[in-house]
C-alpha cells in the first residue's frame, strides 16, 4: 500500500499518510522506529507494511530496501 505522508511530528515520531485512494491512516512510533529512518518530510512518498487488521506495521520509501 502506497501514500503521502500528511503530517508528521519528530518529538513523537508518529504521523498520518494519504492513502492512494483518498483515505486517512495513523502511524506511531513503533511503525516508524522499524522504518530505520530518521525523518519523513510532509507530501513524501511512502509505501507501509500493514498488520492483517490494517494496523501499520512499518513506513517504508519505495526503492529503499
Amino acid at each position: 500500500m502506497q501514500g503521502t505522508i500528511a503530517t508528521f511530528d519528530p518529538g513523537t515520531r508518529s504521523g498520518t499518510l494519504l492513502l492512494d485512494d483518498g483515505s486517512e491512516l495513523a502511524f506511531g512510533a513503533d511503525a516508524f522506529d522499524r522504518s530505520g529512518l530518521r525523518l519523513l518530510r510532509l507530501g513524501q512518498r511512502v509505501s507501509i507494511d500493514a498488520e492483517p487488521g490494517g494496523a501499520v506495521r512499518r513506513v517504508l520509501i519505495p526503492g529503499i530496501a
